[in-house]
């Protein structure tokens, strides 16, 4: 949203602002740790977190409740429905430490705020962003959950997510208020952005906002997606024609430094320029 100063996690906040931290937050943050430690114990939770033990497990209730999660031995893991692919055998810390030099470049070549999100459940969650220098700009604090079905950020991951998750994603939005058609619309522009491995938007998360993002492919299959956003009135077709041009070189870059060998990121997108970091 747009926003006249950075915004941090709640952890790197002054301990009054961490206090406004929401409940939804800090499940949400309990998720991505399990995520990220693929199973681990409450204890272990509590600890990382720096929560009470008897607050975690009314947290994993809950989300056990609705399936998030499982309890599997000692531990607990993702239930087999917010399981993203094989691809999300790159944790979250992974993809921070090494996007973070990408994401920058992208920041100051753009001139706009660079973020990086992955899918967690039917949610673009964003992991990390550096934003922009100007003054009036456009922030997502890492945990900012996003739709889907709505803006780039979230149709970048949707297009390449599974069709079980599109259903749900179609479901979870069906009610009778719905545009006529909306599915539909969807799914085409889904089938646009596969073919082009580019996507973009304007104010359909944020009145006022463009998106631009593209996926990141590993051989093992997507793992998140990384994308510029900025005020419409700043970024106009110029601007938005030369980072669809940037983001996919920004993709390949933080995907060789993941992991070495070959990734999908070229055969989506051709002859983009050089990002080096």
């Amino acid at each position: 949203m747009p926003s006249d100063a950075d915004r941090g996690t709640a952890r790197d906040r002054p301990p009054e602002e961490a206090a406004e931290d929401t409940s939804f937050a800090r499940g949400l943050r309990l998720l991505l740790t399990i995520a990220d430690r693929g199973e681990i114990r409450a204890d272990e939770l509590g600890a990382l977190l720096d929560t009470p033990v008897s607050t975690v497990y009314r947290y994993l209730r809950t989300l056990a409740t609705f399936g998030f999660v499982e309890h599997d031995g000692a531990g607990y893991r993702l239930a087999p429905r917010l399981i993203i692919s094989s691809g999300a055998n790159v944790t979250a810390e992974e993809l921070i430490r090494t996007a973070g030099p990408v994401l920058q470049l992208l920041a100051d070549e753009t001139g706009e705020t660079a973020v990086i999100v992955r899918r967690l459940g039917l949610a673009a969650v964003c992991l990390h962003e550096i934003a922009s220098s100007r003054p009036l700009r456009v922030t997502l604090p890492p945990q900012t959950a996003l739709p889907l079905d709505r803006g780039a950020l979230g149709k970048a991951l949707l297009a390449f997510a599974s069709p079980e998750i599109l259903d749900e994603v179609l479901a979870a939005e069906a009610d009778p208020a719905r545009e006529v058609g909306g599915a539909d619309r969807l799914r085409a522009d889904l089938a646009e952005i596969a073919a082009s491995g580019i996507a973009k938007s304007v104010g359909e998360t944020i009145p006022g906002v463009v998106e631009i993002a593209v996926p990141i492919f590993r051989e093992d299959g997507i793992v998140g997606a990384i994308g510029v956003v900025g005020p419409e009135s700043r970024c106009g077709v110029a601007w938005r024609t030369r980072v669809a041009r940037l983001l996919p070189s920004a993709a390949s870059s933080v995907v060789g430094a993941l992991a070495p060998g070959p990734s999908y990121q070229g055969s989506h997108v051709s002859g983009s320029p050089d990002l080096s970091i």
